[in-house]
């Protein structure tokens, strides 16, 4: 795992009032529900780091001994399969939480897909923070179970959707994902590779282009860019990942 480089900090004061309170992600994370009070003490054990686009956050078996939280950018989470293939099991953004269900060891990879900052904290400490403010210990129960539902949501993605609809059911549900950045209308950001959402829906990165180019040569999205596109025909896009067409 690459060295993460710490953010410039100063006095405690200083820190909460230039980092915790004005953090752009805070009102999308566990933190929105936090006092002054409370948040003071999550700041006072927090260290800011920093990740260029692909450098390593986690590696799989690594001991667990941190947990983030993203406040910029968007990171990928994976795991290798024994052959060797990638099968990435979320994109996470700002507000999402990393390690945040994990044993003694990681038992899943993360790296950032762009430029990203995040809130690192020692498990241990994070979780006597926990003990001690309730509303913290309620704020991240509600995100596990929200962790849980998205699971269950990707599991059904993978098991019974076809390609065409499970990249329809994708394109329509990563907008709300980044609220830190929201587009217009319509208007959907790809800060991730063709690849990388191959690995992501299992399957191949052929099977993508094509099914993106059916959409564009079907006037239901506008290629805008290699990293953004345009919802033309959100209905017809909703009927296809509903398997209604």
């Amino acid at each position: 795992m690459l060295e993460l480089r710490s953010l410039p900090t100063d006095c405690a004061k200083r820190r909460q009032e230039s980092v915790c309170s004005a953090c752009g992600a805070r009102a999308f994370s566990v933190c929105s529900s936090l006092d002054s009070s409370d948040l003071a003490g999550l700041d006072a054990i927090a260290e800011r780091v920093t990740l260029k686009a692909g450098e390593a956050l986690i590696r799989e078996g690594d001991p667990a001994v941190h947990l983030f939280n993203i406040t910029s950018g968007s990171v990928r989470i994976y795991k290798l399969l024994p052959d060797g293939r990638r099968q990435i099991t979320g994109f996470l953004f700002a507000g999402d939480f990393v390690g945040l269900a994990t044993g003694q060891d990681y038992a899943f990879s993360g790296e950032a897909i762009e430029d990203a900052t995040l809130c690192r904290f020692r498990k241990a400490d994070y979780r006597a923070l926990i003990r001690e403010r309730p509303l913290l210990e309620e704020a991240l129960l509600d995100r596990a179970t929200h962790e849980l539902a998205a699971a269950q949501n990707q599991m059904l993605l993978l098991g019974r959707k076809t390609a065409q609809e499970r990249i329809a059911s994708f394109l329509l549900d990563l907008p709300t994902r980044d609220p830190l950045r929201p587009s217009t209308e319509d208007q959907v950001r790809l800060p991730m590779t063709r690849s990388e959402i191959a690995d992501y829906l299992g399957l191949t990165i052929e099977t993508v282009s094509r099914v993106l180019t059916k959409l564009k040569t079907t006037g239901v999205i506008r290629l805008l860019s290699l990293n953004e596109l345009r919802i033309e025909q959100p209905d017809r896009l909703r009927d296809i990942a509903e398997g209604e067409v």
